[in-house]
């Protein structure tokens, strides 16, 4: 005897189309947002190229938006920038690997889940108190007396080191969660062979974690490179091209953040260099975000 009840998914189907439509707009607003963003920075860039040369742009070596004469040579704002993320990931992969294999090898239980959420409100502090950590703290009490009056103020080196803090729990937690990944089946081979505790993880655990601990560097460099109110207090805003890390640079936020708190007018090119350069800030991380994929499928390792 045939049953009169209707199939489930009949009686639920417009509950369901609800859902799935719902479901569809919440994952379209990140789609639609960055297609804006794109799309804005696209156009206000192309206005600034009408007045200034792309070569000039990005081969220039000087760069004064506030002073005359205009120029409007990027490099010198790239080079901080890089200078200034280069310096923290110097700090930053020591000592957030160091963390994550003292966590996941070799840390207890108990040490684990108290250590690991202190790391990781770190990570929650607001830039601005780091800024003015490294302003009021750390160059005045230790790099002043390192290095005396060949540091002044605000330097590449402060806001190196305080954006290398910022950026030690993003490497520390997912290279963490990497290596506890890997099977520990291959440590107790490894094991079983007479290795030791340290060359399990040096030539087992963090082989085969290498794909997320590679994957939390170039994330934690895209974080390093788009930082802005830490570099801003800690670094200064003299836009000059220099490798050295003890003297005042700006950083391409820094640049933003000073055309926009100030009285520019929106037509001026000074005002549309902004979008110049969050364009070409914009292009590096996605940039970074590529190699992180790449880099991720070229060393993944499957456990099954």
């Amino acid at each position: 005897m045939a049953s009169s009840a209707r199939p489930l998914t009949r009686r639920h189907a417009p509950t369901e189309r609800l859902i799935e439509a719902a479901l569809f707009l919440a994952a379209s607003i990140g789609v639609v947002t960055t297609i804006g963003i794109i799309v804005v920075l696209a156009l206000e860039t192309v206005q600034f190229f009408q007045l200034v040369s792309p070569i000039d742009y990005f081969t220039g070596t000087v760069w004064s938006a506030s002073i005359r004469p205009f120029r409007f040579g990027v490099i010198p704002l790239v080079v901080g920038t890089l200078m200034v993320s280069l310096i923290a990931l110097v700090v930053a992969i020591p000592l957030g690997l160091l963390a994550a294999i003292y966590l996941a090898e070799y840390a207890s239980l108990r040490t684990r889940n108290l250590v690991k959420p202190v790391l990781e409100t770190l990570a929650g502090i607001p830039t601005i108190v780091l800024g003015f950590f490294a302003l009021n703290f750390l160059t005045p009490n230790i790099l002043k007396p390192l290095f005396g009056d060949a540091i002044g103020t605000f330097s590449a080196l402060a806001g190196g080191l305080v954006v290398g803090l910022l950026v030690t729990p993003l490497i520390a937690s997912l290279s963490e969660d990497a290596l506890r990944v890997v099977p520990r089946g291959l440590r107790e081979g490894a094991f079983a062979m007479g290795a030791t505790k340290w060359e399990v993880v040096r030539q087992v655990v963090l082989p085969g974690a290498l794909s997320g601990v590679m994957a939390s560097i170039i994330l934690a460099m895209s974080r390093a490179i788009g930082e802005t109110m830490a570099v801003v207090l800690a670094v200064g805003t003299n836009p000059q091209l220099t490798l050295n890390p003890l003297e005042s640079i700006q950083t391409m936020t820094a640049f933003i953040v000073q055309i926009s708190l100030g009285d520019t007018p929106q037509d001026s090119i000074q005002f549309r260099s902004l979008f110049a350069v969050a364009a070409t800030l914009f292009a590096m991380t996605l940039l970074l975000n590529l190699v992180s994929n790449r880099v991720v499928d070229r060393f993944r390792n499957r456990y099954e």
